[in-house]
């Protein structure tokens, strides 16, 4: 198989997406592709397990990508092998009147992994900065103080919501959340292709909407948001990758390779010891437990 350097998905300086690969070849089968996420899988499993014993820290999965994707599929087969306490999905859609009550980053922060697990956000806070900027009229449902028609929405408007996912983001890395936040750039002629057999097979009809092919004629403008947010708020403690999608299978090993590699960076994250006054009567307690049998 061929090696994709994680380094080389991640962005570490200004990038224009129309420029990036939606696809690449690894040079092995679909056997060995899945091969290689079993391993990765389990390995990320073995590593949770840890995680959740030492208990300081946490890890946020962001997805985001276009519809079709393949969030969904990614997250299932990614996380498989985990515990299924050990990992918590949430999809974010449109939001609900009660959330609409509170500030728009309310919703995400309160479904923020405990210490010890992962949490995967299948869609995210930045639909705040994506679909609202495709769509400002969504952003009147917020209620916001002197925002009372999409003129009163200005560039200024959109730059302190950036900055407040920043200063979201870095608050809750510097609290134990290992952030990594994934774009599965996929390209239109891929969407266009898996819009069409939702539509052949019946079995996936019930995923098609006709929202999809409105939202698909926003294309451009999406890919020209996603490109600023992107840009905008890919940090060292919390940074983007550009995952090639038009492969799924592809994709789900790209991700798989990369939380796994980025976690394994925390070379604290160990299995506590017992006391020294616990270990030393470890022989007692086994001799009692043998007693018992």
């Amino acid at each position: 198989m061929k090696n994709i350097p994680v380094e080389s998905l991640k962005v570490t300086e200004s990038i224009k997406l129309n420029e990036l690969p939606t696809f690449i070849d690894l040079e092995c089968s679909e056997k060995k592709k899945d091969k290689v996420l079993n391993k990765y899988r389990e390995a990320l499993s073995d590593h949770q397990d840890i995680m959740y014993a030492h208990d300081k820290y946490s890890v946020l999965i962001c997805l985001q990508g276009m519809d079709t994707a393949g969030k969904d599929s990614l997250i299932r087969e990614v996380f498989k092998e985990f515990n299924p306490r050990g990992v918590v999905i949430e999809s974010f859609k449109t939001p609900s009147s009660h959330e609409l009550e509170h500030d728009y980053l309310w919703r995400h922060y309160i479904a923020l992994p405990e210490r010890g697990k992962y949490t995967v956000f299948n869609r995210t806070h930045y639909e705040n900065v994506l679909v609202t900027r495709v769509h400002p009229e969504y952003i009147l449902n917020e209620n916001i103080p002197g925002i009372n028609s999409t003129d009163d929405i200005t560039p200024e408007f959109w730059e302190n919501r950036f900055d407040s996912i920043i200063n979201f983001e870095k608050h809750i890395q510097q609290n134990g959340i290992i952030i990594l936040k994934f774009f599965l750039h996929l390209s239109k002629k891929e969407q266009g292709a898996r819009l069409l057999r939702r539509l052949d097979k019946p079995k996936h009809n019930w995923k098609f909407s006709p929202g999809d092919l409105k939202e698909r004629s926003h294309w451009e403008d999406y890919q020209k948001y996603y490109e600023e947010a992107i840009n905008r708020t890919s940090k060292s403690g919390a940074p983007w990758y550009i995952i090639p999608a038009d492969n799924k299978e592809t994709a789900r090993v790209l991700v798989a390779k990369t939380i796994l590699e980025e976690v394994s960076k925390y070379t604290d994250i160990a299995y506590p010891e017992l006391s020294e006054s616990i270990k030393k009567d470890i022989p007692m307690y086994k001799e009692q437990l043998k007693q018992e049998n």
